[in-house]
Order: structure tokens, then sequence, then C-alpha cells
């Protein structure tokens, strides 16, 4: 019986070396970024992001949701278009419908809670993990109104809204958007600030790297807000929004930023387009093949 256990002890502690490689490989290599490419656009141009390679869609939460309507029969046939689709919806922008404020003398914290109540109850149920909360009018600080009583009104209502994603499994990823769209937030670091007051895991920052580029922002905001913090990217060209690979706009910078942190969310194109069925394909293309030159 020893002879025997002396035997297999070489095959033995070569079998348990393979294990070991293969799982210390496998916590230091996940699935690469590359390989979670979507687009933010409608279901009905699923076929073509997914023939194109792309990994999911995102949508606009609060037109997908019809969170402004109480009554679930309004949801119904974009919830039964969500099941059938042929990528997952993981993702969400657009988060207030219009009419919603939640900074200045008019801000309402109870309806607002009440629509985002509604909206990511819904997002749950078509498998929507993260919201990315732009919604430039609804937080714009109006004229004459203090910086620093908005900041606290948008901090107060995080605080709320945290508790909410955490019982729908969702994250809510505050958007910096640049300033000839909204007067407040408009760098990833003023989000990742934002961010580190509300102190809930439920509520994390986006980077859109297009705004990122419009604001001059470096990608040393990415290695700043880190893994912990950095929940969801956008990525769009900077002249004029359009797609990855239509002015040649290199993105490596803010992608090796995403790399270095170890970034394990995914990325959305969210661009214009002149014709998206016919330029989808070059676009993920393009922002995979930047992705890969730097391995990942």
């Amino acid at each position: 019986m020893i002879l025997f256990m002396n035997r297999m002890k070489p095959t033995l502690l070569l079998l348990l070396a393979c294990m070991s490689v293969f799982v210390c490989h496998g916590k230091k290599r996940p699935n690469l970024l590359s390989e979670r490419i979507g687009v933010c656009t409608s279901i009905s141009h699923g076929q073509s992001v997914k023939d194109a390679g792309g990994h999911h869609l995102e949508m606009s939460l609060a037109d997908f949701t019809a969170c402004s309507k109480p009554d679930d029969s309004a949801f119904e046939a974009n919830r039964n278009a969500a099941q059938g689709c042929v990528l997952p919806i993981v993702s969400s922008n657009g988060f207030f419908p219009g009419g919603v404020h939640v900074t200045g003398p008019k801000a309402d914290h109870a309806a607002a809670l009440l629509v985002a109540e509604t909206a990511l109850r819904r997002a749950h149920e078509v498998g929507i993990t993260t919201c990315v909360l732009g919604s430039s009018g609804a937080r714009q600080i109006p004229d004459g109104f203090s910086r620093e009583e908005a900041e606290s009104q948008f901090v107060e209502l995080l605080k709320k809204l945290g508790p909410i994603a955490k019982k729908y499994g969702i994250t809510i990823a505050i958007e910096p958007l640049r300033r000839q769209e909204c007067n407040f937030i408009n760098t990833v670091h003023e989000g990742y600030m934002i961010a580190k007051r509300v102190k809930h895991p439920n509520i994390r920052v986006n980077a859109d790297i297009y705004h990122m580029l419009q604001e001059g922002e470096g990608p040393e905001s990415i290695r700043e807000a880190g893994r912990k913090y950095l929940r969801h990217v956008h990525v769009a060209e900077n002249a004029r929004r359009t797609a990855p690979g239509v002015d040649g706009d290199d993105f490596t910078p803010y992608l090796q930023a995403l790399k270095d942190i170890d970034y394990r969310g995914v990325i959305s194109i969210e661009c214009g387009w002149e014709n998206l069925d016919n330029q989808v394909s070059s676009a993920i293309g393009e922002l995979k093949r930047q992705l890969k030159s730097i391995g990942f």
C-alpha cells in the first residue's frame, strides 16, 4: 500500500499543480472587456448588434420602464420584448423622466423616489443590473441657487435611492456630463467624490469617455475612482459624438486605465448613428481592436 501511494505521489502532485495554475490563472484573467461591448439602442436593433459581436443592449430607463405610469400594464409590451430579445439588456441610461427635479427650489424627492421605485423594480424584472443616472434636466442647478445646497440635495436623494437599488440588485452609476449639457457634476472626479459622500455600495460612478474628452479630463480620474467605485463605461468619439472608427479617435489611454484598475463592468457605445445597422459592426470591431491592442 505504501509503495502504491509513493508511486501515485508524482501523478497526484502534477494534478494538484495543474489545478493550482488553473485556479490562479482564472483569478488573474477574468473575461476581457473586448468581450463585454454593448450598444445603447432599441431592441429592434438587437440582432444587428449580436451579429456584430456585441455583448448586450442598453436602454433608456425612463422610457423603457414607462416609470411615470404606475399601472404595470404600461410596461407589459416592453417586458415581453425584453424576454424575447436576442441579447441581454444589462444596463440603462436616461434615469428620470422629464419634469422630475432633484435639485433647486422645485426639487421633489418624494416624487423622484416614487418614480425610481417603479423604474428599478421593472428594470430588475428584465435583468438590468446597472442604471446610469445622468438626467441633466433633473439635476441642473437653477440660476442663483446655491451649489452647495444643490449638492447636499443630490447626496440626500442618493442616500435614499441606494437602499431601493439594493433591494432590486441594481447599482446606480452617477454619470458626469459635459458642461454644455449640465452645470452639475461634469467630471468623473466630481462623481466619485459625490459617491464617496453617499457611502452606499449601490451608488457608484459611470465614466463616459466622450464627456471626459469634452471636459479635457484625463484617464487618471478612472484610476482614482478605481474598481471599487467605477461601475459602468460609455464611449463615443470626441468631435461629433460619432461611433468608434468614424473619426479615428484613439481611446487606448482611457482603456488602459480601465485595464489598470481591473475593471469588471461592461462598456456601451453611446453615440449618434447615421445608420446603426450598417455601422455597428465596424464600430464594435474598432473598439475591440483597440482593446485587444492593450490585451484587454
